[in-house]
């Protein structure tokens, strides 16, 4: 069944009950009260700092915006993209989408205008919902995307190019649309974090994003009385696909914008949060802020925090051995996926398998996972290979792009592009990215080794390995790393600390320098090479 009629049920079952809520902490009034007593109180125009819907608010809301879709000629299949940061309109638009029969195409908010241009262009998108932070981007592009018919706005103060959303919706009906929808429609179009070169644009069924939802409930065991932190970006899978679990039993969702760890803290306490999905760098910044005795962990009810659990990039296990240190009754799992496989899940570690930190786990729900060589043969146990996995939640296809379609797609097996090896207990490990790999004198080196190792130093707080060219080697490996404030490190002593690698392992160069990771955590590596050794590919603009 199309996913938006989890959305009905809910409606039905706890409609008087809080969906979602949304906290943007820099409007924090000066005050003892607690969060929520400040849901009584006439927020500043324009600033809420908490707001909170209903399920029923919610399904209202969802089904107004698709009516007025429709009245606006939008038809079955109609790509509508959503150009916003996280907020509580964010998920009603989404589902409004999908209930119109349309594919919802959510962009990055990190675009630059003619990034959303081309998106727009690639996606075949007919209409745009856009907030106020993308009013500049926008307007420079509006003129050139004639294909794009309806811009809705979402915010106080229209801009004279668009329609405003708030003040439209107003005469919708609240009646779900009689749009009949298909397990096999397309639901949506994720585009890549195109860390590798241009984004892809990737299209779901609505066959894959029920999966999805099905997949993370059974890897986490959400109840009604769970309620889930929502941090990373909703325009991305990985974000909204963990959030599904929830959303399968009516679980509240706590929208937070912003990634303070003291906002983290405060926001899991205040709301009762029993599930956090966190990134790596936050993790960390969490933990450094408490040892730096910053937060006192004291000041807070934490207590119905159950599980953090961690994904979108390989997880350092030294940051969970310090993780599960200071949280010892949390329970923990990492999480493997692409948006090509509708986000998070094809491979998890599971709960009970702290013992296996490092590894990225086994085929999660409903998947299957195989690890292939260049020919496509299996490899044997212990040895490296491209992970491959098939399941309900892999991709149709790269929208309008049949080559790169062939270049990932073979018999239903997805090929991710991750090199991965399986222990003698069957667990995956990551090794890297297969374009990451480094060749040093007909070596292979896997940087996320290196940067694993590199991690442990007590002065460390983030590191990348590249590849620098070299005329006698080929490539050598270069440390790009991120010092802990208040902490100091010298080459010699970074130098001495590696000698516990494998002499071929070892960088050969150290930087110290910030490391730029995307919105959902990922080391931008191509930003990396482009300013230390000139990568031509990043250099790209998109015309």
């Amino acid at each position: 069944m199309p996913i938006f009629e989890t959305l009905d049920k809910n409606a039905e079952l706890y409609g008087e009950e809080v969906s979602l809520v949304e906290i943007n902490p820099s409007f924090e009034p000066k005050s003892r009260l607690t969060w929520k007593d400040y849901s009584l109180i006439q927020p500043i125009p324009g600033q809420p700092f908490r707001r909170e819907i209903t399920w029923l608010d919610f399904k209202k809301k969802a089904n107004r915006f698709a009516n007025l879709l429709l009245t606006r000629g939008c038809k079955k299949g109609d790509k509508v993209a959503i150009l916003l940061m996280n907020s509580i309109e964010w998920l009603p638009i989404y589902f409004g989408i999908l209930k119109a029969g349309a594919v919802a195409v959510p962009l990055n908010f990190r675009y630059t205008a003619d990034e959303i241009k081309y998106c727009l262009d690639k996606a075949d998108c007919s209409m745009l919902v856009f907030g106020p932070e993308f009013i500049g981007r926008i307007e420079d592009i509006c003129e050139r995307i004639p294909h794009v018919t309806s811009l809705f706005y979402v915010g106080e103060q229209c801009p004279s190019f668009a329609d405003s959303y708030d003040k439209m919706i107003e005469y919708c009906s609240t009646s779900t649309p009689k749009i009949h929808v298909t397990d096999d429609d397309n639901g949506a179009i994720y585009f890549s974090s195109g860390t590798t070169g241009f984004p892809k644009a990737i299209l779901h069924s609505h066959r894959a994003l029920m999966h999805a939802m099905h997949t993370e409930q059974a890897h986490h065991n959400q109840t009604h009385d769970d309620v889930f932190l929502c941090i990373p970006p909703l325009y991305h899978t990985g974000a909204k696909m963990h959030w599904f679990g929830s959303f399968m039993v009516g679980g509240k969702a706590v929208l937070l914008k912003g990634i303070k760890p003291e906002w983290i803290i405060k926001a899991a306490s205040e709301e009762k949060c029993s599930i956090v999905w966190l990134l790596v760098p936050w993790a960390q910044d969490i933990l450094d802020e408490i040892e730096n005795q910053h937060i006192d962990l004291s000041r807070y009810d934490l207590s119905r925090w159950r599980l953090m659990h961690i994904g979108a990039q390989p997880v350092p296990p030294s940051l969970i051995k310090r993780w599960l240190t200071v949280f010892p009754h949390h329970d923990y799992d990492t999480n493997y996926g692409l948006s090509e496989s509708i986000g998070p899940g094809c491979v998890h570690l599971g709960l009970k398998n702290v013992h296996k930190v490092g590894a990225i786990g086994k085929a999660g729900y409903g998947w299957e996972v195989k690890i292939c060589n260049e020919n496509g043969e299996i490899v044997p146990q212990g040895e490296v290979g491209e992970l491959c996995v098939k399941g309900p939640g892999v991709m149709k296809c790269y929208y309008n792009d049949e080559k790169s379609t062939r270049e990932v797609l073979d018999k239903g097996w997805l090929k991710t592009g991750d090199m991965a090896m399986e222990d003698e207990d069957g667990f995956i490990f990551l090794v890297d990215r297969k374009k990451d790999v480094i060749i040093t004198g007909g070596e292979n080196l896997y940087p996320v080794q290196i940067e694993n190792f590199i991690r442990k130093h007590d002065s460390v707080k983030d590191v990348a390995v590249i590849g620098l060219p070299d005329t006698r080697l080929g490539e050598i490996a270069c440390a790009i790393i991120e010092i802990k404030d208040g902490y100091s490190l010298t080459e010699a002593e970074i130098d001495e600390f590696c000698l516990a690698l494998p002499r071929y392992k070892r960088p050969k160069k150290f930087i110290f320098a910030d490391i730029p990771r995307n919105p959902t955590g990922k080391i931008e590596k191509p930003k990396l090479r482009e300013k230390y050794c000139g990568d031509s590919l990043v250099a790209q603009q998109i015309k």
